[in-house]
């Protein structure tokens, strides 16, 4: 299938399969803003509070210059934004009356902070019964280290992780990504259409919790049931432990990864290399025997890839029908046709006129395709079309500017 027969029967009226949802995103850092950035991407009117004063740090890497930080652009594009200080009285009584409107709320402050600003779950749901509120945390709304503050790597950590990241000589390695704040974003995203779903069927809203580490716990393939029972782990580097050769290979350029999986494609992978007699050989036949004797079939994958470019031994290893990848840079992936043809980059121009290539959503709809529709918004940029929207009159948008609660 090529990409105009998917979209072929795609509409241009709407932004997403959530068009028509209103979401309010009271989140800084990187979870609880993932989590509203999903939901905008998939079509929502996801306005994200700004508190006033409280811009995001500006650290390297940057993008678009100077003033634009990367998470910034990457996590708050799709949104629209409303500066309020939720620490006043005004501020408050401006956010309620923008929840009776909203389908949900997407928080990310430690637990009992916007309770103790008269906007938590049950604030809200005196103004609309109905809301979805979803808190997004390190650690839970309850439980004996709730109240703690919570970041990604200290997740990694505390979830035992990070005890099995790296190479298995060397000390544990935090993820290159904000892997448990992506993980987190993610379930606050999903469990807020859930949420949704419940409410269409019963009219009932309700509180969810999300945090960092159920939901890095969540995805860690079943290790901690096997920590439970007291399963020996150990650390695998670019290995796997059942099955082999999966691994990393130098070529002459570059290097790959080769996953072989079953008995057939260690077949298949020994007529590639020319060692048909390694097919049924002790030691060799079966993955089994494999796992016993990683060294040797290692060697005899290594010295087969050394003297070849990458881009050959790779195409030979496809053409047999093999899992195989180039070991990219970043770099290197994002100058990838197929990465390019899955818009997976997307030219967006920047709130101060420079455009930069930002990454686009993960899941293409055919009916309702989504997008990067517009970059990130300076604080405050739709003040006027949010507060408009609930019948504030340009008077009270005045009063409100002045006070400094907008």
């Amino acid at each position: 299938m090529n990409k105009e027969e998917f979209f072929r029967h795609a509409r241009g009226d709407v932004a997403g399969p959530l068009d028509g949802v209103r979401i309010v995103d009271c989140t800084t850092a990187w979870a609880g803003p993932m989590a509203g950035c999903l939901l905008a991407d998939l079509g929502a009117d996801v306005v994200h509070i700004d508190l006033p004063g409280d811009m995001p740090p500006q650290v390297p890497p940057l993008i678009g210059g100077t003033s634009l930080n990367f998470v910034n652009q990457t996590v708050n594009r799709n949104k629209r934004s409303l500066s309020l200080d939720l620490r006043r009285p005004e501020g408050r009584d401006v956010f309620l009356d923008l929840v009776a409107t909203a389908d949900a709320v997407v928080e990310n402050f430690r637990p009992g902070t916007l309770a103790n600003w008269g906007i938590g779950y049950e604030h809200c749901a005196a103004v609309k019964p109905d809301i979805v509120y979803v808190s997004i945390s390190g650690w839970g709304q309850y439980g004996p280290w709730a109240e703690r503050a919570g970041y990604d790597p200290a997740a990694l950590a505390a979830g035992g992780w990070m005890s099995l990241n790296g190479s298995p000589d060397g000390p544990p390695v935090k993820a290159p990504t904000f892997l448990a704040d992506d993980l987190a974003g993610l379930h606050g995203a999903l469990s807020t259409l859930a949420a949704l779903s419940h409410r269409s069927r019963t009219g009932e809203g309700q509180h969810v919790d999300v945090c960092l580490l159920d939901a890095l716990l969540f995805h860690c393939d079943g290790l901690l049931s096997l920590g439970a029972t007291d399963v020996p782990l150990q650390r695998w580097g670019a290995q796997v432990n059942v099955t082999h050769p999966c691994d990393v290979y130098t070529c002459a350029d570059g290097s790959l990864y080769l996953a072989i999986a079953l008995d057939s494609h260690w077949r298949r992978l020994c007529e590639v290399i020319g060692r048909g007699d390694l097919t049924r050989a002790p030691g060799f036949g079966r993955n089994g025997e494999r796992l016993a004797n990683r060294e040797a079939v290692n060697a005899v994958v290594a010295d087969w890839c050394a003297p070849l470019p990458v881009n050959e031994a790779v195409d030979r290893l496809l053409a047999a029908g093999l899992v195989v990848a180039r070991l990219n840079t970043f770099a290197e992936a994002a100058r990838e046709p197929h990465v390019l043809e899955r818009d997976m980059l997307q030219t967006v121009t920047l709130s101060d006129g420079s455009s930069a290539p930002l990454t686009g959503p993960a899941a293409k709809f055919s009916r309702t395709p989504t997008s990067v529709r517009w970059a990130a918004p300076v604080p405050g940029a739709h003040n006027a079309a949010v507060l408009g929207e609930l019948g504030y009159e340009a008077d009270r948008l005045d009063e409100l500017r002045a006070a400094g609660v907008i």
